[in-house]
């Protein structure tokens, strides 16, 4: 008798669960027959982060997916994003990333793509693999069972990462990086190595129980760390990634924090200079700044609704060569149109590097507003709550993009469902604080009356 699958594991985008007690090991090689049988692979790639239950879970995958006739090739301690890398340069049929990101130790999880490293989610495949477990239907096994080898990527990881710019134009800059006892420890030494620059580093020990604060750098209480030693050495900037590495966060000089929306704007700035007319996609969350900044330079901005499913399908339609989230997600089409923490952060410094004064002066006259960041608010009824609000501001142009933008000339806001919970997500802009402050407790008054 096969035990019982908690289908909450499954999320839209990944696997998701408390290790043992919700994910285990005998889940682990469920899926990856399942997975193997779904994608008819004949190769698969598999990595994992420093989680202690990751080389158990991987075992057990990989079981599953050689019963099914696939044959799998396991990387080790890699990031999510060299994840990506293998499954789309070496031509592998799918790859599953074992990771719970951001989530505190006791989670455990697994990120899936296809070939060419297309992310899969509920609505495209991963809901028929949580179907057919739920249902215990396990596929029948192969005639020939798959073999598992090992293979060491992160050298041509590096090498790719660092295509993305020019490696003679990087000023020697002394930087702090936190990894948060995340892969970054990891992969962060086989790229830096080829680079003038000086490292700080903080936390490089992989330790999946996290001894020292969570890897999950967009909470500012996360970043404290980072903060106090780019003051405390006099670095050039800083920067933080979370536990699989596949985002991440700088900070200024000063240890000031930089949001995404800003980084998307270095990013496209980047890619403008090299690409030049270049379509660059931003997420209705982002800043205006976003927009203003590639259009100032020569670039095409597109506007797209939250979420990397989304993103990567309008980039590939649309020949978009990058697209960026507020939340620290960022696409690259030559990357395979998926994300990198690793080859945004490479770009940045090339701009901070070309500059000529410090990262604060760089971002100056990018970062000209001011932002709510996203607040969470639970609510009875939704799509009532909704009516109600574009009732209220009916006065204000107003799109239906996702969820509900406000706009007026000196702010705007968006209020979007959540796809799992009855939460509204409320985030607002203005160009002054005063205005950010007075319409985002005036919204969230509305939200939660």
């Amino acid at each position: 008798m096969q035990a019982p699958l908690d289908p909450t594991i499954f999320k839209s985008y990944d696997v998701r669960g408390i290790y043992p007690s919700e994910f285990n090991d005998e889940v682990a090689h469920r899926i990856g027959r399942c997975f193997a049988t779904f994608l008819a692979a004949k190769r698969i790639v598999i990595g994992r982060d420093m989680r202690p239950s990751g080389v158990a879970l991987m075992q057990a995958f990989a079981q599953g997916a050689t019963e099914a006739g696939a044959d799998v090739t396991d990387i080790g301690l890699v990031s999510t994003d060299a994840l990506y890398f293998a499954v789309g340069k070496y031509g592998y049929d799918g790859g599953v990333m074992i990771t719970a990101s951001h989530n505190p130790a006791q989670y455990n999880g697994m990120k899936f793509t296809r070939s060419q490293a297309q992310a899969i989610s509920l609505s495209d495949g991963l809901g028929a693999i949580r179907d057919q477990l739920i249902a215990g239907e396990l596929p029948p096994k192969a005639a020939r069972a798959g073999k598992v080898e090992s293979r060491n990527i992160l050298d041509e990881f590096a090498a790719h990462c660092l295509s993305f710019i020019d490696v003679a134009r990087i000023r020697p800059l002394k930087i702090a990086i936190d990894a948060g006892n995340g892969m970054a420890g990891e992969t962060v030494p086989y790229v830096f190595r080829h680079l003038p620059c000086h490292i700080v580093p903080l936390y490089f020990e992989l330790d999946g129980r996290f001894p020292n604060h969570p890897a999950s750098p967009i909470e500012p209480e996360n970043m404290l760390d980072l903060q106090a030693a780019v003051r405390r050495h006099g670095c050039d900037l800083g920067v933080a990634f979370d536990g699989d590495a596949d985002r991440m966060f700088i900070v200024d000089e000063h240890g000031a924090l930089i949001d995404g929306s800003t980084v998307t704007a270095l990013v496209a700035l980047a890619t403008i200079k090299k690409h030049p007319g270049a379509r660059i996609l931003y997420n209705l969350i982002c800043s205006r700044s976003v927009p203003e900044l590639v259009e100032r330079s020569g670039g095409i901005p597109i506007r797209s609704q939250v979420g990397h499913s989304i993103i990567k399908r309008i980039m590939r339609e649309r020949d978009v060569i990058f697209g960026g989230e507020h939340s620290g997600h960022f696409y690259f089409k030559d990357n395979w149109y998926a994300d990198s923490g690793m080859i945004a952060f490479l770009q940045c410094l090339e701009v901070f590097s070309e500059a000529d004064g410090p990262v604060s002066e760089v971002i100056a006259p990018i970062d000209t507003r001011f932002r709510s960041g996203e607040i969470n608010s639970h609510v009875a009824d939704v799509d009532a709550k909704l009516a109600t609000i574009e009732q209220d501001y009916r006065d204000a142009r107003i799109d239906k993009l996702d969820g509900v933008t406000i706009s007026y000339p000196d702010w705007w806001m968006n209020v979007r469902p959540s796809n799992t919970e009855p939460l509204l997500r409320l985030n607002v802009e203005g160009d002054t604080r005063q205005l950010m402050e007075r319409h985002r407790d005036e919204a969230l008054a509305l939200i939660r009356a």
